[in-house]
């Protein structure tokens, strides 16, 4: 990425609250700056001042490490540095990550002997990402092609997944990455955000859940007001649109704000039940097909969620499936073509035994069922994930391979979800419901499909929810080893 003479002078600082404040302070200094001088170029075409400009960058976080230290020998799979040298990274909206940093800093200055700085990169923040709602310099007949001549703007060869894709030449380049997003990168996922989900990023929680249908959503939406009436630890529900149900709200209120939430306005709207620590869960629907799926996954990556599951519909390819089944995904075909490029489909993504054995006991806790009787309804196996919503089309032509595979379900989306997550260090997982059997005549017609909804939706939901809060009390190993490569940065 282009770097130029940094702005200010790093500063050393001696712990990982310093640091995180320093960032913060740098960068509402530098977004306050490019946003007042914003507003004077839209106003009265005043050129930003040389005082001005000199803050229109990043802050930077700088990790030195010497490598004097014995090599740690911690089941942790991140927050450990195996090379000297200097690692850096620029940070955007440091006061929303603030858990994050601090959770990735104290581990690293316990057990390492590390300096840190902190100080104003020389990497300039586009204006865009600046501006809040879009329509801060709307009726001043300026066009974004002007402003792109004034002020710094987007620049895609800085917005890379280098790193996360291994790309980065780790032998032949100092300093080396501290995290696999840079400032750019993240600017760039938490606007289109925005966009696609219809609410603020700042609400997306850590556990996610994402399907696609949208008779979820109002299965989720059902289970959010039964924990808020609980008084329990969730307090709030978000709605695309950034409608707000806080707890305690009046029935009439809340159904008032149901109705008038404006989800067919964004392409994979959002829902966000808020927790009072932080540990909340959203629900995305992701709508159909493997390049929503990737879209998605792409953006909420830069939030560094503890994990993602996908919860949605599937075929069934198995004689004995009913529909209704359950299939525990522990092996993906990935016909969909989408990630072929940095990820091949012959690199095998590996299935998280926390997460699966969490989806296993949350059927279980739901359905009431165990041992034989539940799996006649539980089935592990491969999952087939085409980006052909019509493969029965080419099923003569499909079938030896799929037979090959083992293949118990297909879909759209798991296989890119999963592959996401094995390359974006994501911990994944997918249970999937039987909708209809195609290669046995059980296809989806309405009535059949509308008494099967109204049967499965609502239990499938609640085992991803109880899976995620089984999850939670593990969370230190479920950022496995077997997501990270030979050469990491030290954050997750």
């Amino acid at each position: 990425m282009p770097v130029t003479t940094p702005n200010v002078d790093f500063l050393p600082v001696s712990s990982a609250e310093q640091a995180v404040e320093r960032l913060i302070e740098l960068y509402q200094a530098a977004a306050n700056a490019l946003a007042t001088a914003l507003k004077g170029y839209g106003r009265e075409r005043r050129l930003p001042s040389e005082a001005q400009r000199k803050w229109f960058y990043y802050p930077e976080l700088r990790l030195r490490y010497q490598g004097q230290d014995e090599v740690k020998n911690t089941v942790r799979a991140w927050g450990k540095v195996e090379a000297p040298g200097l690692y850096r990274m620029t940070v955007a909206q440091p006061l929303a990550f603030r858990r994050y940093l601090l959770a990735q800093l104290r581990p690293l200055l316990e057990e390492y002997e590390v300096q840190l700085e902190v100080g104003l990169s020389g990497q300039a923040i586009p204006y865009p990402y600046v501006i809040e709602q879009g329509d801060e310099l709307s009726g001043v007949g300026v066009t974004a092609a002007e402003l792109a001549r004034v002020f710094p703007s987007t620049d895609l060869s800085a917005a890379t997944d280098c790193v996360a894709d291994g790309l980065h030449d780790w032998d032949g380049q100092n300093p080396l990455p501290l995290s696999l997003f840079d400032a750019p990168r993240v600017d760039f996922s938490l606007k289109r955000l925005q966009h696609y989900t219809g609410s603020d990023w700042r609400h997306v929680q850590p556990w996610i859940l994402l399907t696609n249908y949208h008779r979820y959503v109002d299965q989720f939406i059902a289970f959010a007001l039964e924990q808020l009436q609980r008084n329990g630890r969730f307090v709030r529900l978000v709605l695309p649109g950034n409608l707000l149900i806080e707890r305690g709200m009046s029935a009439d209120e809340v159904q008032m704000r149901i109705d008038s939430v404006p989800w067919q306005r964004f392409q994979m709207p959002a829902y966000h039940l808020i927790a009072e620590d932080g540990d909340g869960i959203s629900l995305v629907n992701i709508g159909v097909g493997p390049s929503n799926a990737k879209n998605i996954t792409d953006h909420l990556a830069v939030l560094r969620p503890h994990c993602w599951l996908m919860i949605g519909h599937c075929g069934g390819l198995r004689q004995s499936q009913q529909i209704g089944d359950y299939v525990l995904a522990h092996a993906y075909m990935r016909r969909d073509g989408i990630l072929d490029r940095v990820l091949p489909p012959y690199i095998p993504l590996p299935a998280l035994a926390e997460v699966q054995q969490a989806l296993a006991e949350a059927a279980a806790l739901v359905t009431g069922e165990r041992g034989e009787a539940l799996k006649r309804r539980l089935r592990t196996g491969t999952v087939l994930t085409y980006d052909d919503r019509n493969w029965e089309l080419r099923w003569a032509e499909e079938r030896a391979q799929i037979n090959l595979s083992r293949a118990v379900a297909v879909d759209m989306e798991s296989g890119t979800v999963a592959a996401q997550g094995y390359r974006l260090r994501v911990p994944y997982g997918t249970l999937l419901c039987v909708s209809d059997k195609p290669l046995h005549s059980e296809i989806k017609l309405p009535g059949a499909a509308d008494a099967f909804y109204q049967r499965a939706v609502a239990e499938h939901l609640h085992i991803g929810i109880t899976a995620l809060d089984l999850l939670r009390s593990q969370r230190s190993s479920l950022h496995s080893r077997k997501l990270r490569s030979f050469d990491e940065p030290p954050f997750r």
